[in-house]
């Protein structure tokens, strides 16, 4: 326990003092002391517990009533731990004495004033306020961790209002409140004690930029009755006394932890002296309490969406209707944006990205706007911003914006345990060069945003090799239950390459891939053969291949990844003005829109593309991008979203035993790569749909914030 105050006595007339409960107060005895003085004793009232540190070297010992040598170096400790009921009721009294003389030299007297004073919050993060339970001063990471922590209040629970909760100075409805964390003051002790001292609430002027304050000062039940009292261009406030020995308080924050921002923001209440007019006021105690702003956190798509997001563009309306039933039948909710919204911009994903916060007292979603700013720049804001669900966004004052800057390129691992060290919220991975290089980067408020919310640390990948330059071009998760909980799926061209070589081999060397129409366009096909012999495609993807090898020993480094956690999906690229695309549609991730909050189920997505390309990887004709897995080879049930073009759609095939029991594909499936298919979903056999047995059938991690790890 700190020494908070220093408080001299004299000889010539008694001293009055107030001290705060529980807080030392140490009491100078050299500033008057008379001739001759050996030695002290020192007496206090009931409820004065007095010690004396003989010397900085011994341990202190209560006062008793016994004699002490007056050595230099003596100190006197007062505590008191209980209010006082009246002004200057408790007292000290120290005695000087001499050798010579049986009667004192000299006394000095001190009257005490007790009152207690704290300012308490949810410090162990179980919804209760306990001063002695930790030091509010510091904010402690971790499972044994503590400290309180601060929403920031971006969502928009008045519909009367036009902006984000945390964007005025009032509370517009009481719904509002519960986003916003209690602090309260509570004070004990005579009233009359507050005829010339005062408390004050204050906090820097840094700090309130960043968080609001509101005090109860009415009816709980009326928004008039809070005042905004801290805040912007509010650094302090003198506290009334509204409601006796408690007073309110409700706290929101107003920005994310950020570059230049550790997410700390700290609240001091300090009792002031007004006693003399001829002075200012002088400081006696001082309570101080740390707020973490909670991290804006990532889920992962091995956790199935409660609501799906698809745009309506001009030529897909199959594809939201088919997503529509599939939807109804999952019971996730659909959110369609209009054509007249969206401009034919129909790439969500690139938009936003959905992630939540979460305080001990509320959870809510909140989604990140991307700086990519199509024709979809208002959608985030003007139809998901609402009651508990929250908005934030990053752009560069420069518009220095480039592909890397669309949320495709913004994925994040399941949780992992890398290098000894456990990421329970995973990782977030995005794209950018490679180091040393002059390629395109994520923009660089976006990468301070994601590094200074510190729970989900960022890895960057290299993906300047692609044109659109997007991590879910060639990376995607997906739950499976064993102990690891997923398995990571990586686009391959050698393993493509190995499964056209198979499939020449058993005679199918003249089938066709891209075989079918978009619209009245005709699509030029190529067959088995013709790509195998292709030096310039071939030489090209041994390119692609180092490019995605380098990623993958990375992502085995950063997320503690084995070979046996990761499954290669046969897939090409080719290259246009110097970097790649898909030579067929590419890999992508399962569906996993809205909020993430809640699992319903997923199975692993596999590559398609034109007919008879789109049969031969095992799904159900080639739409717009939603696939059901069907056939007695690969269970039914996931869907999965992309914006690729899609041409007539084509019969199911049906497998059947080639020479020697080999499958064998008909014309449907000449490439047989159903059989691919079957061995990816045996790869992750047992994914995750939501049986209790699952290791993702849970809600996302909801320990206490103050177990985010570092």
């Amino acid at each position: 326990m700190s020494l908070q105050r220093i408080v001299r006595v004299s000889l010539e007339h008694p001293t009055s003092a107030v001290c705060v409960a529980g807080v030392e107060t140490l009491v100078d005895i050299y500033g008057s002391v008379p001739e001759g003085t050996e030695m002290f004793e020192v007496y206090g009232t009931p409820g004065v517990d007095v010690y004396i540190c003989p010397s900085v070297e011994r341990d202190r010992e209560r006062a008793e009533a016994r004699r002490w040598h007056f050595d230099v170096g003596s100190q006197i400790v007062v505590v008191m731990n209980s209010p006082s009921n009246e002004l200057n009721d408790s007292h000290v009294q120290i005695s000087y004495h001499s050798s010579r003389d049986s009667s004192p030299l000299a006394y000095a007297v001190l009257y005490l004033t007790c009152v207690d004073i704290t300012l308490d919050c949810d410090l162990n993060c179980e919804g209760r306020q306990d001063r002695d339970f930790v030091d509010k001063r510091q904010w402690v990471w971790g499972p044994s961790g503590h400290g309180a922590v601060l929403l920031v209040n971006c969502d928009r629970d008045s519909m009367s209002s036009n902006d984000q909760d945390n964007c005025d100075h009032h509370v517009r409805c009481l719904q509002d409140l519960e986003d916003m964390s209690v602090m309260i003051l509570r004070t004990q002790g005579p009233d009359a004690l507050f005829d010339d001292h005062k408390l004050v609430l204050h906090t820097s002027s840094a700090d309130a930029e960043r968080a609001r304050v509101f005090h109860a000062c009415g009816p709980e039940d009326s928004c008039e009755a809070y005042r905004h009292v801290l805040g912007q261009n509010k650094v302090s406030y003198e506290v009334p006394h509204f409601h006796g020995d408690e007073e309110r308080f409700f706290v929101e924050g107003l920005s994310f932890p950020d570059a230049g921002f550790s997410g700390l923001v700290t609240f001091h209440v300090t009792l002031l002296d007004d006693s003399n007019e001829d002075f200012s006021e002088s400081p006696i105690f001082t309570d101080t309490v740390v707020f973490r702003v909670a991290p804006w956190i990532m889920t992962p798509s091995t956790q199935p969406p409660l609501e799906v997001y698809v745009c309506r563009v001009r030529n897909n309306t199959c594809f939201v209707d088919a997503v529509a039933e599939l939807a109804r039948r999952a019971g996730c909710k659909l959110t369609v944006c209009p054509q007249a919204e969206n401009r034919n911009d129909r790439w969500i994903q690139d938009e936003m990205e959905l992630g939540y916060i979460q305080a001990p007292h509320k959870t809510f979603p909140v989604v990140f706007d991307s700086p990519r700013n199509g024709e979809l720049q208002n959608f985030p804001y003007k139809r998901i911003l609402g009651p508990d669900f929250g908005y934030v966004t990053r752009e560069p004052r420069d518009n220095s914006v480039s592909g890397l800057d669309s949320f495709g390129n913004l994925e994040v691992s399941p949780p992992v345990v890398a290098n000894g060290k456990e990421y329970p919220l995973g990782r977030i991975l995005f794209g950018g060069n490679l180091p040393g290089s002059r390629g395109r980067r994520v923009t660089q408020v976006v990468r301070d945003f994601l590094h200074a919310q510190k729970v989900q640390p960022p890895v960057e990948l290299f993906v300047d090799w692609l044109a659109v330059g997007h991590v879910d071009e060639f990376l995607s998760f997906v739950p499976a239950t064993d102990g690891k909980g997923f398995r990571m799926l990586l686009a391959s061209p050698s393993a493509c390459f190995k499964l056209f070589q198979e499939k020449q081999k058993w005679g199918h060397g003249g089938a066709l891939l891209f075989q079918g129409v978009i619209g009245n366009q005709q699509v030029n096909t190529v067959s088995i053969s013709q790509v195998l012999s292709n030096r310039s495609l071939i030489g090209y993807n041994k390119f692609v291949q180092s490019c995605i090898d380098w990623n993958r020993e990375v992502l085995k480094r950063e997320l503690g990844l084995a070979e046996r956690d990761i499954v290669d999906i046969p897939q090409l690229f080719k290259m246009e003005r110097r970097k790649a695309v898909a030579f067929f549609p590419d890999l992508v991730r399962p569906s996993a829109g809205a909020s993430g909050f809640v699992r319903s189920g997923a199975k692993p997505p596999v590559p398609r593309g034109p007919a008879p390309a789109a049969s031969v990887f095992g799904v159900e004709g080639p739409g717009l991008g939603a696939r059901r897995l069907r056939g007695p080879t690969v269970p039914a049930g996931p869907v999965f979203l992309t914006g690729c073009q899609s041409p007539r759609n084509a019969p199911w095939p049906t497998r059947t035993p080639g020479p020697s029991g080999r499958p064998f594909s008909p014309p449907g499936d000449p490439l047989g790569i159903c059989a691919a298919s079957e061995r990816l979903h045996e790869a992750v056999r047992g994914a995750s749909t939501g049986r209790p047995d699952s290791p993702f059938s849970r809600l996302p991690d909801t320990r206490p914030p103050a177990t985010y790890p570092v």
